[in-house]
């Protein structure tokens, strides 16, 4: 049986010099985070302020104008577009006939539906109760709980004390648990970068992360997996795929939580152990929707990095559904090289090629004197391709072969007679 949807009113504030333009699409991310938790968005209530109101957020009378509103349209919830502070709540449920949260309440209400691991799971409650500590109000002395005889707290604490108190408790339990799944995942990442480079592939919420690296599983390893949904925050779990380059080089593809403008700061402490999965990784894809502001998305993506130092290797910009973009974005700037497309309709092979250049998996031609027992004919056979093999002499032979620039690099250092000739680009 499906869930019937919450009826939300939104209250947006549109703060100083904020352009139209910008409100209308705060006010659309808003409605499309709304839908992600399961509400239905009835109705919007905006006023333009020179700054918020500390009290209510809304002046005097556009708060009765909103309170109205809500009773006519019997909704179930408001949604205001900006962190609330406990008074401002207080203050607004006092006045408006139905429950009220802010934007970082409902973003954490989104991860809290679509967390599907244990770590996952754990990484948003600990945001959660970061998030109601400040906000928890007590019910007054009839809650105080009196101690009396010997070890106890003399007057007692009151019920918000307790609450308080069991929070912090319940806090430090799941740090610990994460971190014990901080350090498995650490010893999975060391494992698996024994020689296997990584991609991480991040960017804005619903920009089409899982799709790309859907289509990059079954273009090259030829394994069907399922495909992004287009809503916001479908990927909360890193997920990391195993591919090959066409010589049969491996190197893992890595799918990140999404960003979003101003996202919460309890979320990025949370997901910390998650996004380092970008920290860790040889190339970074940053993958941004074309169609929807675009620049504003990459800073906020290039920001995120920033603040978990991932910007330290190779970057490459997708601008991802170009097939429903009305206008080509202009190159970044910041990135060793910007590429367009759609990962729907369009080959991926340049993002591919791109990629593997940059891991140094690229195809190279090399020519070398070796002899019949020596390592690098099994490591060709594997991963690479033997153009011709001449005896020289008895035991010597000169091979020309198709291998990974990484591969002939390897081998060069590893040979200690100095006989491997400088790879040529093929």
């Amino acid at each position: 049986m499906q869930e019937q949807a919450y009826r939300v009113i939104l209250a947006m504030c549109q703060v100083g010099q904020e352009s139209d333009e910008r409100l209308a699409y705060r006010e659309a991310e808003l409605t499309g985070l709304c839908e992600a938790a399961g509400g239905s968005v009835i109705g919007v209530m905006t006023q333009k302020r020179a700054q918020l109101d500390g009290r209510t957020f809304f002046g005097s009378g556009k708060l009765e104008e909103l309170a109205d509103l809500a009773t006519v349209n019997e909704a179930d919830l408001v949604v205001a577009d900006r962190e609330l502070s406990p008074a401002q709540i207080r203050n607004l449920e006092r006045v408006l006939p139905c429950r009220i949260i802010d934007r970082t309440q409902l973003i954490l209400d989104i991860f809290a539906r679509r967390a599907q691991t244990r770590e996952g799971r754990v990484q948003v409650e600990i945001a959660q109760l970061n998030y109601l500590m400040p906000r928890l109000t007590g019910r007054g002395v009839e809650l105080s709980r009196l101690g009396g005889g010997i070890g106890t707290r003399g007057p007692g604490e009151t019920q918000l004390e307790l609450d308080r108190r069991r929070i912090r408790t319940r806090m430090t339990h799941l740090r610990k648990e994460l971190a014990a799944v901080e350090r498995q995942r650490e010893t999975m990442r060391g494992k698996r970068r024994r020689g296997v480079p990584v991609v991480a592939l991040v960017g804005y919420t619903n920009a089409g992360k899982t799709t790309v690296q859907s289509r990059w599983v079954r273009d090259k390893a030829n394994i069907e997996v399922p495909e992004g949904q287009n809503r916001l925050f479908d990927t909360l779990d890193p997920t990391a795929r195993q591919v090959r380059t066409k010589l049969g080089n491996e190197y893992v593809v890595v799918d990140t939580v999404g960003f979003v403008e101003d996202l919460p700061h309890h979320l990025v402490d949370a997901f910390k152990a998650t996004l380092e999965e970008t920290k860790y990784a040889d190339v970074v894809v940053v993958v941004v929707d074309a169609g929807h502001e675009p620049q504003s998305h990459l800073e906020t993506t290039r920001r995120v990095l920033r603040d978990l130092g991932a910007l330290d290797k190779p970057v490459v910009t997708f601008f991802n559904k170009m097939d429903i973009s009305p206008n080509q974005p202009g190159p970044d700037v910041h990135a060793v090289e910007t590429l367009y497309g759609s990962a729907v309709n369009d080959s991926l092979e340049p993002l591919y090629q791109t990629v593997e250049r940059l891991l140094s998996l690229d195809e190279v031609r090399v020519t070398l004197h070796t002899h019949p027992n020596d390592f690098i004919w099994d490591k060709l056979l594997r991963n690479g391709r033997i153009e011709s093999a001449d005896p020289v002499s008895s035991d010597e032979w000169l091979v020309t072969a198709i291998t990974s620039r990484r591969d002939a690099h390897l081998w060069q250092q590893q040979r200690q007679d100095g006989s491997a000739h400088e790879p040529q680009d093929h």
